[in-house]
């Protein structure tokens, strides 16, 4: 399961990793080797996005956009192997790692959760909770939404595509669930990024869990199976190992880089600006 998903990741360009002298350019002003979209595995970059679009038109329906959303996600389940795969994936890690019998309800967050909970829901059998980055929620069960109301003491696990740092569970998604008299007592990724979310939800009392975890050992299975190459090996090797060192040695070493960035415009320019006037990598130290 581990190494088909792997596979699933990279055919799907769900991760990407960069040429050995190109790095990509992140929202903060930093660069870095890889990109991660796991809602591409909806099947592809082009039919995930034009399922965002379908949120983006449904979202402010509230009773009535898990219905629609739920219609669009089983559909594709029924007609794509990469995403029936990994909806199969996530529903065999329930049922051998956690009890389904004792969760309540399944929750997803507002968007790209929604990709995942809604279909999980269904193969087990449970009412999903839809949360909303504005705060509220509404349950989705045999195909219509009704309000929360007090859910009593009931067991939640969330469902997610991807995890970072938990921002948005600290932020959102736990203080829902307990404002609903219910208790996230798992989260279920299919990534993470190893980026402090598991430590973050432990001090929530939220038990973490993934299909995959961002290691090294990913892309040394990518690099075997030559989706990448040695020199992206490498430069994504060196990244894990010190972010803010390796790409300081790749400015120093490559000064063209910054400063074509600069003249690109759009997006490039604004990020290479922010990397250059907030000196990100202490570049005027050298």
């Amino acid at each position: 399961m581990y190494s088909q998903l792997i596979s699933n990741l990279f055919e799907t360009r769900a991760i990407r990793v960069c040429p050995k002298d190109k790095p990509f350019w992140y929202t903060s002003g930093k660069i870095g080797p890889y990109y991660i979209n796991t809602h591409f595995l909806f099947g592809s970059e082009e039919e995930a996005n034009r399922l965002l679009e379908l949120i983006d038109s449904l979202k402010d329906d509230k009773p009535g956009c898990s219905g629609k959303i739920h219609e669009a996600v089983m559909d594709r389940y029924r007609k794509n192997p990469i995403f029936r795969g990994t909806i199969d994936a996530l529903a065999a890690y329930i049922g051998e790692r956690l009890d389904p019998s004792a969760i309540d309800y399944v929750s997803g967050g507002e968007r790209r959760d929604w990709f995942f909970s809604l279909p999980v829901a269904d193969k087990l059998g449970k009412p999903h909770i839809t949360l909303f980055k504005d705060m509220s929620a509404v349950i989705y069960e045999n195909g219509s939404s009704r309000d929360p109301g007090d859910l009593c003491g009931s067991a939640v696990l969330h469902v997610a595509d991807l995890i970072t740092t938990a921002s948005s569970y600290t932020r959102a998604w736990v203080p829902i669930i307990s404002g609903l008299g219910a208790r996230m007592k798992h989260s279920l990724v299919v990534v993470d990024r190893l980026q402090g979310g598991e430590e973050a939800l432990r001090e929530l009392g939220v038990e973490s869990h993934a299909l995959v975890r961002i290691d090294r050992g990913v892309f040394e299975e990518a690099f075997r199976r030559r989706y990448i190459d040695k020199a992206q090996l490498k430069m994504v090797l060196d990244y894990m190992e010190d972010p803010d060192g390796s790409m300081r040695r790749f400015l120093l070493e490559n000064p063209g880089f910054l400063e074509e960035a600069l003249k690109s415009g759009g997006k490039t320019a604004e990020r290479a600006r922010l990397l250059a006037e907030n000196d990100l990598y202490n570049l005027n130290a050298r």
